[in-house]
């Protein structure tokens, strides 16, 4: 509107508070996330492997539908921390499906468009850029790995009685740990790649270049020189190691040889032995270093070409 006018006025209206401001990002974002019928219908399947528990943690408590099924308490799979560490393992399976579909675009669609003068001139910093970016994948993942893994565990406290709880009440700790930071990890190499890589489907391949082909690798040291430290360049290892670790499951018997002579006689059995934990917690520690590092350099609101 032209000035000479002064028809113009001070908005006077509530502001939004300064803390909460970079929420209106993850607010549309999510909003497109859902438009999509394909990522609705992925997002509902992520849940049947949690019905499959919730159905295992509610039969070894009903004796009237074991009975008519024949079964034995005996036969049904102990609820216990490996219990639980497998099903947060398959959790994560498909947390990482969900971070390849909606992660890569986040950041690289408002590079390719030079949108980032546009979010940065507004009252956030950059910082809050990456986190309200972040927080689509925070919010998604956590819906569908430790919030419900947290609920079925209170939902066996219950059945089982205040005892059971207070004895295995470090397993609800383990399932928020290991969850929280496997999505953190998955959420910094999304946003990292997707700001690296301007291309969605570029990105996306990029994202399952780096889990799989270094622990495709790392298989291949280990079967040639028959050990296990070929796992320290695999990603996938390191957060199985890491997660087990937090569950009390962690065994570092790799594999077990044994060696006989020529007539069959057993000589001695040799034991490849994993990496100790620590290694696969300093690995995982320098990728979200780095991932850091690189979004801080990419993220900015003008690019100097030459």
């Amino acid at each position: 509107m032209a000035v000479y006018e002064q028809t113009y006025k001070r908005y006077a209206g509530t502001l939004t508070p300064e803390w909460s401001r970079f929420l209106i990002i993850p607010r549309h974002a999510l909003r497109g996330v859902f438009s999509s019928k394909l990522f609705v219908a992925f997002f509902a399947i992520c849940f049947i492997p949690l019905l499959i528990e919730l159905v295992l943690i509610y039969l070894r408590h009903n004796v009237g539908v074991l009975t008519a099924f024949n079964v034995n308490v005996r036969e049904l799979i102990p609820v216990d921390a490996s219990f639980f560490n497998t099903f947060v393992d398959v959790q994560n399976v498909f947390a990482f499906l969900l971070a390849l579909l909606i992660g890569p675009p986040l950041v690289s669609r408002d590079l390719r468009n030079n949108a980032l003068p546009l979010y940065l001139c507004r009252p956030f910093s950059r910082t809050e850029y990456v986190i309200g970016k972040m927080s689509v994948l925070l919010i998604l993942l956590s819906l569908v790995t430790w919030i419900p893994q947290l609920l079925l565990f209170l939902f066996q406290s219950y059945l089982e009685g205040f005892t059971w709880f207070r004895t295995n009440v470090w397993i609800a700790s383990s399932i928020v740990i290991a969850s929280l930071f496997w999505i953190l990890m998955l959420a910094l190499l999304t946003q990292t790649i997707s700001a690296l890589v301007k291309w969605r489907v570029v990105a996306s391949g990029a994202l399952v270049a780096l889990f799989l082909i270094p622990s495709a690798f790392g298989l291949f040291i280990n079967e040639v020189f028959r050990t296990a430290w070929g796992n320290l360049i695999s990603l996938i290892a390191a957060v199985r190691n890491v997660t087990a670790g937090l569950f009390g499951t962690f065994d570092r018997v790799y594999e077990t040889r044994t060696m006989r002579d020529i007539e069959g006689m057993v000589v001695r059995e040799v034991f490849i032995l994993e990496p100790p934990l620590w290694v696969s917690w300093t690995l995982l520690f320098l990728i979200c270093a780095v991932c850091l590092a690189l979004l801080s350099w990419r993220v900015k609101a003008y690019e100097v070409v030459k």
